[in-house]
């Protein structure tokens, strides 16, 4: 073999140099695959996972409790107080020594869970209907329901008061049942503006009304509390549907009624 024979042969440390640079480049994809593959380790990625794969949304005033398995909530309920804790160490308060603030995380993770946001993940409570056998079409309006939510911005209270109105189609619901779905609703982290829509689609599937009217009146504590500071103001909003939205005297009809029983307030 000549010199120049040498001179036109593969440089094995070039090849070298292409191999190792192929197998550090393919590595991490297939680390990054294996990753993805493994189930999340925490109770909240597990659900984030499910809810993704099922392409349901999980906004802060979506429920989802459908999409909850067995045990799943409690599992929460244990990763909320540990984050809660974690994030009173890092508001440098001294859970390990403050008896005010020992068990603050567990209280604060039992009421978000089980309370004030229960509406996103405990379901709807059980409402009867029944058919309209008198095919009654006069509208009656039942109110003031009390509002407890929270804003959804800051996630302090909105509190306040709402007012439904019916013209009944073909099913009707005891009045008891709109302040239980109401409740239900509002428990929530919310602005007022898709509250009432949320509300107002919920009747709608439960009772199939001719009409409906609802009026929502609330105050906001990102308002009072916190940021101007307007301690008497509030906030006043309404939808109106079917025979309501229709009709401008059955509309009239409605907010006369609902005016009547504010009075009483």
């Amino acid at each position: 073999m000549t010199l120049d024979d040498l001179k036109s042969m593969p440089s094995l440390e070039a090849d070298f140099h292409v191999a190792s640079h192929v197998q550090q480049t393919a590595s991490p994809t297939i680390g990054g695959a294996a990753n993805q593959d493994a189930p999340p380790s925490t109770a909240s990625g597990r659900i984030r996972q499910r809810l993704r794969a099922a392409g349901v949304s999980f906004f802060a005033n979506d429920n989802i409790a459908a999409h909850l398995g067995e045990g799943e909530l409690e599992a929460l309920e244990d990763e909320v107080t540990q984050q809660v804790r974690g994030l009173l160490k890092t508001l440098v308060i001294d859970v390990d020594n403050d008896h005010n603030t020992a068990e603050t995380a567990e209280r604060v993770a039992r009421m978000y869970l089980h309370e004030v946001f229960k509406g996103r993940y405990h379901p709807q409570p059980k409402v009867a209907s029944f058919p309209n056998v008198k095919e009654l079409d006069e509208i009656y309006t039942v109110g003031p329901i009390t509002v407890r939510s929270a804003c959804s911005h800051h996630l302090v209270p909105i509190l306040g008061h709402c007012w439904i109105g019916i013209q009944p189609g073909e099913r009707v619901i005891g009045l008891s049942k709109f302040s239980r779905v109401a409740d239900w609703v509002f428990s929530r982290p919310h602005i007022q503006e898709e509250a009432v829509i949320i509300l107002a689609d919920e009747i709608e599937t439960l009772c199939k009304p001719l009409g409906l009217g609802i009026v929502l009146k609330a105050q906001h504590y990102c308002m009072k509390w916190r940021g101007v500071k307007e301690p008497q103001a509030s906030m006043v909003n309404s939808v109106v549907r079917g025979s309501f939205r229709a009709s401008a005297s059955m509309k009239k009809e409605f907010f006369d009624l609902i005016r009547q029983q504010e009075s009483l307030l």
